[in-house]
């Protein structure tokens, strides 16, 4: 009944051009209330990790955890940071969110925006954030008054950025914690997941989401010690060092994770999301050879993706999805739909039992989660670099192309479109190398007229731009005022395996 149900609606989809109901497809998902672990890392990107054939990163714990996933092959966010975390949290892409950049206040999620944890606050969850948050710091703006109900994060973009707690580090960094600073005790990246696995053991007896978002690997490229020390041995660079050691840190951790799932019972209780938040940063993983090791050449890898985090190519905006629920999701098998951040939120809502608003930009994964054969109608997806100058602005930047600072794409199911010069058949041409911009005008030209319509639809929501920014040290300036009155309490490290 379900495959003939599928058929019927992919059919109507074909003939009516709309996009399927998943939520009518998903009725074994649908409701079932897990709950949500989502680790999102900074600047990791898709290739650095064995399982997508590193040939000498190690990521044992990620790479268990892929091959008890349901995974997704072609699945996309936006080429930076801030952007992308707010298409999480809502749903739509990030401009109609009022995010185009990662600072000066146009990183801020606009004050009309729902977020997910609002959204599973109506189903009954509870839900933390650990680590970074980056949407925005200043009053109205927190995640405490965005849904979350435990917070524990650094500011602004990252630790010992000039908007996070002053002279932070990436050893025992400041954290605010629940409305106070606090002074922890070991590396950020342990922090942030023992915090949350103190967090989880408290709440495993209710659905709850917990969000873990590490500033790790994005650079400054501090490492802990051990990893430090391991890479160079190899002889890598401190910054080549600092990147790959952090990664493997963060594999470290979510070894930590599974562990504690299994031993409290949660396994079977909860979803396990694991992506990036954009394409790999070059500046840490850097390119040709970074060491050696037993006298054998170790050369950067990018999975032959073209370009890196802040970059309209495949590189800077594919990035790994992992989705792992023991009992209930496929293990080790693959999903070659184009997915993108943008469908998390209605993903999740309807997982919870809730209903997605109207007229978001995403849709429900939960149809593909259930069948690898479920319609998934073609569409298109959009980027822009969106680090435009205030001088400038969004108005001037529609067609820049400015390398690291513009830049545009448009995606379908078989090709993508870059600065309406480059156009790739995906699904042929992974590496983006055989331009066909000149041999098919036509595709060009209908992915260059959807890109322009997307354009005007998205400007009038770009809140931020043009409007004059306050408050955007109000997270330093209320750590001063803290460290001011005397030390800051020392973090109550929870006790764990």
């Amino acid at each position: 009944m379900k495959y003939l149900l599928r058929l019927t609606l992919a059919a109507l989809c074909g003939i009516c051009g709309l996009s399927v109901a998943s939520s009518l497809l998903a009725g074994d998902l649908a409701g079932s209330r897990p709950n949500i672990i989502l680790v999102l890392t900074d600047d990791q990107g898709y290739a650095q990790l064995a399982c997508h054939g590193h040939p000498w990163l190690e990521t044992p714990h990620l790479d268990a955890l892929h091959a008890r996933s349901v995974s997704f092959t072609d699945f996309h966010v936006s080429p930076t940071c801030s952007p992308t975390r707010s298409a999480l949290m809502t749903g739509n892409h990030p401009f109609k969110n009022g995010v185009t950049h990662t600072g000066g206040g146009r990183e801020r999620l606009a004050p009309s925006a729902t977020t997910l944890p609002q959204h599973l606050a109506k189903a009954g969850y509870v839900s933390g954030i650990f680590g970074k948050w980056h949407l925005g710091d200043g009053p109205g703006y927190t995640p405490a008054e965005r849904g979350f109900d435990e917070v524990f994060i650094h500011g602004s973009g990252g630790i010992t950025q000039p908007m996070d707690a002053p002279s932070n580090t990436y050893q025992d960094p400041i954290v605010h914690h629940n409305g106070s600073f606090v002074k922890t005790t070991g590396f950020c990246t342990d922090v942030f997941f023992s915090q949350a696995l103190g967090w989880i053991r408290e709440n495993r007896d209710k659905p709850f989401f917990a969000y873990i978002s590490t500033n790790a690997p994005h650079g400054p490229f501090i490492a802990p010690a051990g990893k430090r020390k391991k890479f160079q041995g190899y002889g890598f660079s401190s910054n080549r060092g600092g990147f790959y050691g952090m990664v493997e840190n963060i594999d470290d951790n979510v070894g930590r994770l599974m562990t504690c799932l299994r031993d409290w019972g949660l396994e079977e209780k909860t979803l396990i999301i694991f992506m990036s938040d954009n394409g790999t940063t070059l500046a840490g993983s850097g390119s040709g050879a970074v060491g050696k090791r037993d006298g054998v050449k170790l050369s950067a890898f990018h999975a032959g993706l073209k370009g890196g985090k802040k970059s309209p190519h495949q590189g800077g905006t594919k990035v790994p999805a992992f989705f792992s629920w023991k009992g209930k999701l496929g293990q080790g098998v693959a999903r070659n739909n184009l997915t993108a951040h943008i469908d998390l939120v209605p993903t999740l809502i309807e997982l919870a039992g809730g209903e997605a608003p109207e007229g978001i930009d995403g849709r429900s994964m939960l149809p593909l989660l259930e069948d690898a054969g479920a319609p998934w109608p073609d569409r298109k997806l959009f980027y822009h670099i969106g680090r435009w100058s205030d001088k400038v602005g969004p108005d001037g930047s529609q067609y820049d192309k400015k390398p690291g600072k513009a830049g545009f794409a448009v995606r379908s199911a078989q090709y993508r479109l870059i600065n309406n010069e480059e156009l790739y058949d995906i699904g042929k041409d992974p590496g983006e190398t055989n331009n066909l911009y000149a041999q098919k005008p036509e595709v060009a030209r209908a992915m260059m007229d959807a890109y322009d319509t997307w354009w005007q639809e998205v400007r009038p929501f770009m809140v931020n731009e043009g409007v004059r920014m306050t408050g955007l040290d109000s997270y330093r300036k209320t750590c001063e005022k803290q460290l001011a009155e005397g030390p800051l309490p020392a973090w109550q490290t929870p006790t764990l395996p």
